[in-house]
């Protein structure tokens, strides 16, 4: 079998795509890049052993970001211009997008954000409600139906001992 040998470039981007896996398995890795798994381990073992610089900082994700973070990220960006802010964005790994929705759930009040939620709830619950009463009314009909099967039966029987005498 030959022995394939790679570039030191390319174990570093191997190398920076495992630590950047966020909470994967290496398997995904090693299918993307057409890897064994031990080929890789291995890589990671040197690395861990020759003190290899790898990039252990991890990029964050936009939906990672704290409250404070984001409330930061809105002020330094605030009032840039369109190529600042996309130069800005690139830095920080997030899109002008992200800026604009953290904008609008800052702005909106809290009432607003929920109303979605409220409104599904109050379905939900509007919903429960009509089949509770549904299952109450057939209820009670089936109470009164007894009601008046016991009331005939008790006069059938007052009927019979009339019958009698």
């Amino acid at each position: 079998m030959q022995k394939i040998t790679y570039s030191d470039d390319f174990k570093q981007q191997a190398l920076s795509k495992v630590y950047q896996r966020q909470g994967r398995t290496i398997e995904p890795v090693t299918q993307e890049l057409n890897l064994s798994k031990f080929t890789l381990k291995g890589w990671m073992a040197a690395a861990k052993k020759t003190q290899i610089p790898t990039p252990i900082e991890r990029a964050k994700r936009p939906e990672d970001w704290s409250i404070e973070e984001r409330l930061l990220a809105l002020q330094q960006s605030h009032g840039l211009p369109e190529i600042e802010l996309n130069a800005w964005c690139r830095q920080q790994g997030l899109f002008p997008h992200h800026l604009s929705q953290w904008r609008a759930e800052f702005c909106t009040p809290p009432a607003i954000q929920n109303s979605k939620v409220d409104a599904q709830s109050m379905r939900e619950l509007k919903k429960a409600n009509q089949q509770l009463q549904r299952e109450l009314n057939r209820k009670d009909k089936a109470l009164a139906e007894a009601a008046a099967l016991l009331i005939l039966q008790k006069k059938f029987n007052a009927y019979l001992e009339g019958a009698d005498e």
